[in-house]
């Protein structure tokens, strides 16, 4: 990890408007016009996104998506920013800090990627070229998605009063762009001088197309998600790597200290049909049953400086083709790829984790078993920011109603963007 080390001042070079850019950055020109600036180019990729603490897109994202939930649960209210996205509604405004990080630090990656995607045709070697394509296009993906987990609406383009568009827009970019490079990587595999200077950690096969099968579900595009998902071999792993100096980011803020927020209980914040089950296995790999007290509840990923987070999970991909069949009404499919992640012990699992419980054995009407795979989401996923999409997803109910699961359906355009960008739409109600 000593080259995202050395990237901790890469150039900034736009997002959707002026203010995203960095006057004493090096010029462009200086950067993309070779393979080795492009390549580096895609290492800041991976810093400015899963780095820097508190400003890591990874941090910030599993703050929103778990404090809005109940999944976590604020420990010092001085942390004022955090807390007022655990209050919810009118509490978080345009100049939330939480809300702000994430959308100036996913605009500037998608940035980025546009730039290295524009001239990764000055790389002159083929499989060079398809290394830095493949890159670029994964976090690309992942700030792209990451907006669309969180907002209404977004620019895709660079520019002064860039225009936003729908969420949806969004997905489908990111995923159009996602199977362009999966097609280029098929026809020319990476080159070694590619791999000797990219960050390890990576697959990028699987990555594409377990990123493909991620944003088409949330799309609605069953079909292709499961024709993505069936291609990602579950026995390779795909992390982004840390170390003593570019720290994992969720323990370095939170759950290696008992000051920001912590896991809101043993079960999650998991209450009702959606509690877990008994003996679920997953919990004790997850969080601490009966921390000491100057421990952190919170395991999973974030168990230390060091410790590699996964970029998808085996798990995701069973339950995306779950989800998929189930709501193509084809329960038959959809039971069979849940009871591969009820059923799957630690031992199983490449990471370890498993739930080891039985079959499903519920109604099988496409209520049920829907109801069934969100519960195993909130489970198998927890702690990386997907709650609050699988909420709205799932018609879970919403804030101002009875049973709220949420306390807010999306968040507001930051303050930064209003005040740079004339096209800022009005902010959801809430």
């Amino acid at each position: 990890m000593k080259k995202l080390f050395f990237l901790a001042a890469l150039l900034s070079l736009g997002a959707c408007n002026k203010e995203y850019t960095n006057p004493s950055s090096a010029n462009q020109t200086q950067v993309v016009t070779s393979s080795d600036g492009l390549i580096t180019l895609c290492n800041g990729l991976q810093y400015r996104y899963s780095t820097g603490g508190l400003l890591s897109v990874l941090y910030n994202a599993a703050a929103l998506g778990g404090l809005s939930t109940r999944e976590l649960n604020v420990l010092n209210v001085g942390n004022i920013e955090e807390y007022n996205v655990s209050l919810g509604a009118g509490n978080v405004n345009n100049s939330n800090g939480v809300v702000r990080n994430v959308w100036t630090q996913c605009q500037l990656v998608r940035s980025n990627a546009d730039l290295v995607l524009a001239n990764a045709g000055n790389a002159p070697d083929a499989g060079t070229r398809s290394g830095i394509v493949a890159y670029a296009s994964i976090f690309r993906a992942l700030a792209l998605g990451t907006l669309a987990e969180f907002f209404e609406q977004a620019p895709l383009m660079t520019g002064d009063n860039a225009p936003f568009v729908p969420r949806a827009q969004l997905l489908t970019s990111a995923v159009t762009q996602l199977e362009a490079a999966a097609a280029q990587l098929t026809t020319t595999p990476v080159s070694a001088d590619f791999t000797s200077k990219i960050v390890p950690g990576l697959d990028l096969a699987n990555t594409l197309q377990a990123l493909i099968a991620r944003y088409s579900l949330e799309a609605g595009n069953y079909d292709k998600a499961l024709t993505a998902a069936a291609k990602v071999d579950l026995t390779k792993k795909s992390v982004f790597n840390f170390d003593d100096n570019t720290r994992n980011p969720i323990f370095e803020v939170a759950f290696g200290n008992r000051n920001v927020f912590e896991p809101t209980d043993a079960n999650l914040g998991l209450t009702g049909a959606l509690a877990p089950t008994a003996g679920d296995q997953r919990l004790a790999f997850l969080v601490r049953a009966n921390p000491a007290p100057t421990q952190n509840r919170g395991l999973a990923f974030y168990t230390a400086n060091n410790a590699p987070i996964p970029v998808y999970l085996p798990g995701e991909m069973l339950l995306i083709q779950a989800e998929a069949y189930a709501r193509k009404n084809d329960l038959t499919n959809a039971v069979s790829f849940l009871n591969r992640v009820l059923t799957k012990t630690p031992a199983q699992d490449i990471y370890g984790l498993g739930a080891a419980l039985p079959a499903y054995s519920g109604a099988l009407t496409q209520d049920a078993v829907l109801l069934e795979i969100l519960r195993n989401r909130n489970i198998e996923l927890a702690f990386q920011g997907f709650r609050l999409a699988n909420s709205r997803r799932f018609s879970r109910p919403g804030p101002g109603t009875t049973g709220a699961e949420r306390n807010r359906t999306f968040y507001p355009y930051p303050r930064t963007e209003r005040e740079n960008n004339s096209s800022t739409p009005a902010d959801p109600a809430i």
